[in-house]
């Protein structure tokens, strides 16, 4: 199969690739759609078979449900059987964006979709491609991240390619994801609203919204199980690049030195990704800096880590985050792809 890539940088383009995408989709197609968070790889939600080839494609376990993406009202009506006034607060506040809201299903959403488990995760993306061909096509999209299961997630049409050329027909050029790291995942079906994935929206601007809103307790996440896993992104190795990966807090360079040599690395076999105690690069095969901001680091960094992969080497060593809730997300992201 070859692959096409179509970009989107004009009124013309957009509306090429919104009909391409739209089309391939309505005849049971996936195709990888940029969105604000990461690029998707998407189906049409209603059709079952397209969407057992995205697990297919992607190599994705059964157990890890997909989230559904809607672009109005009316989609969200026909895939929830109940909407409260607390998913209606949540909404307001965050959609169109990173926030995905987990709520009991309604019959024409697939187990497939959801792992066997009666609820489904519903995000209204914020990135005017998806919507568009969301609209387009007049029904939602199930749509994970455009990569092999547990490698890094794409946020440029490049890293698409570089996972999944020749294995899907169409991949849609929307230039860089502007959020970088995969949306909260919110579940309004206990007592109490609950994260089960961090992301760049965090606790705290949740609470605001509803204070009774807390963090999933880590007893309760399926780790390791054949279980059907709560959310998209609780595996406990994700969002992995191929070469092993260390997370450390280093005061000075000699002592980022140990940290290598501690690892069984060479220096100049290591990339270094920072964004407060920066080394210098000459020893390093790469050292990557990040600004010292939430926001603008996770929207840096599965493309850090995707540079520092292509160069194959023995080590990636990204400094330690602070542990805040601002970085929770973030500190998700690193742990998981750390993960052996």
């Amino acid at each position: 199969m070859k692959t096409e890539v179509l970009p989107i940088h004009s009124s013309v383009l957009f509306e090429a690739a919104t009909e391409k995408a739209a089309t391939l989709l309505d005849c049971g197609e996936i195709v990888a759609l940029p969105s604000e968070t990461v690029y998707g790889l998407a189906a049409d939600a209603l059709n079952t078979s397209a969407v057992r080839c995205i697990y297919e494609v992607k190599q994705r376990p059964a157990n890890n449900p997909l989230i559904v993406h809607i672009a109005s009202r009316k989609m969200l009506q026909t895939c929830v059987r109940e909407w409260s006034d607390v998913a209606e607060k949540f909404a307001n506040a965050f959609w169109p964006g990173p926030l995905t809201l987990v709520l009991p299903k309604a019959k024409c959403i697939t187990h497939a979709i959801t792992a066997g488990l009666d609820s489904v995760a519903i995000r209204w993306p914020a990135h005017p491609l998806m919507q568009a061909v969301i609209r387009r096509l007049g029904r939602p999209l199930a749509a994970p991240s455009a990569n092999l299961a547990n490698q890094l997630s794409p946020t440029s049409a490049e890293h698409v390619l570089n996972q999944l050329d020749k294995r899907i027909p169409l991949i849609v050029d929307g230039g860089l994801s502007n959020v970088g790291i995969e949306s909260t995942v919110l579940s309004l079906c206990g007592a109490a609203p609950t994260v089960l994935r961090p992301g760049v929206i965090h606790l705290e601007a949740l609470q605001a919204i509803d204070p009774s809103t807390r963090n999933l307790d880590a007893l309760s996440k399926r780790k390791n199980s054949k279980q059907p896993q709560l959310s998209p992104g609780l595996h406990k190795k994700h969002y992995a690049p191929r070469a092993r990966l260390k997370i450390h807090h280093w005061d000075s360079t000699s002592n980022l030195l140990k940290a290598v040599e501690a690892f069984g690395a060479t220096q100049s076999r290591t990339c270094i990704i920072c964004h407060e105690q920066i080394p210098s690069a000459e020893t390093f095969s790469r050292v990557s800096v990040i600004p010292h901001d939430p926001e603008a680091y996770a929207r840096a960094l599965y493309a850090e880590l995707f540079v520092a992969d292509q160069e194959k080497p023995d080590l990636i060593l990204i400094e330690s985050v602070p542990d805040t809730s601002a970085w929770q997300g973030i500190r998700d992201r690193i742990t998981r792809a750390s993960s052996n």
